[in-house]
């Protein structure tokens, strides 16, 4: 597993930016890593759904179950979206770094949200100690893992661009990977925060309207791309309306849009069989 987590840093230090797809289960892990992308993220809203529950109400023992799937679906690095690391305490997310490693996960990433709507951020003081805290449970790992440290300041109606970098050198003083601050409304402010910082910085394609393209982001200092629960609310949503066509209509116009059986077999390594629907 170390060869992993030493493929996916080294990911981190080429030029250009890449793309990591966030699969929500085996099947679209291995779907994904069949088309050639070179390494995986888990989505904490995507895996939600697939149980069924609101992002935020699974515990760390089911995300971590969750997450050992998909590492094990495919030779690929994987990066766990870790939440807040499951509790306030910085020996909390310490346990979590250590438990995420022992799954085989390639990195993964601790935000500064608290889980409370009323008081969504934590204090710089306490989110700079819990990622201290990550830091030190990695160095003590015996292998590689790539933490990465997120600011979440846009997601939760605080547009601050200056406490977000400040944030953000804080946790990159503190010996985070990779910086993340998801919601940056326009490429200037993306731009801004990769200037201010000297670790690779992910951009989130899928939050509010911003519709960047990969070249964009690698020309404002983006190195990681990720794109969280858009798959995941993709395959949702188109579920949806099919559901709805069929209530609605009695039509089944949404199989024209539906992969073969026999395709996606293909991808998965299965022999072709065209007799299937």
């Amino acid at each position: 597993m170390s060869s992993r987590a030493a493929a996916f840093r080294a990911l981190h230090e080429g030029p250009g930016a890449f793309i990591l797809p966030n699969p929500w289960d085996a099947g679209t892990a291995r779907l994904i890593a069949a088309l050639g992308f070179p390494a995986l993220a888990t989505t904490s809203a995507g895996m939600a759904l697939a149980h069924g529950v609101a992002d935020g109400q699974t515990s760390r023992d089911d995300v971590l179950a969750h997450c050992a799937l998909i590492v094990g679906a495919t030779p690929l690095p994987v990066s766990a979206d870790l939440e807040n690391g499951f509790g306030d305490a910085p020996e909390t997310v310490a346990e979590t770094i250590r438990r995420a490693a022992a799954i085989g996960l390639a990195g993964g990433s601790i935000e500064d949200h608290t889980n409370r709507p009323s008081d969504p951020i934590y204090d710089l003081g306490l989110a700079v100690e819990r990622i201290a805290a990550a830091v030190e449970a990695r160095d003590a790992l015996g292998g590689d893992f790539v933490l990465t440290a997120r600011a979440e300041n846009f997601l939760w109606d605080r547009p601050d661009l200056d406490d977000t970098i400040e944030r953000l050198q804080a946790y990159e003083a503190a010996g985070a990977d990779v910086l993340y601050a998801p919601g940056l409304p326009d490429l200037a402010a993306v731009r801004t925060v990769c200037a201010a910082v000297s670790k690779p910085v992910n951009a989130v394609i899928g939050i509010g309207a911003a519709r960047f393209t990969v070249a964009e982001l690698a020309e404002a200092g983006v190195r990681r791309i990720s794109i969280g629960s858009s798959l995941a609310r993709l395959a949702y949503g188109s579920v949806v309306r099919a559901a709805r066509e069929m209530r609605d209509t009695g039509r089944f116009g949404f199989l024209d849009a539906a992969m073969p059986s026999g395709e996606l077999g293909a991808l998965l390594g299965e022999p072709d069989d065209e007799t299937k629907p």
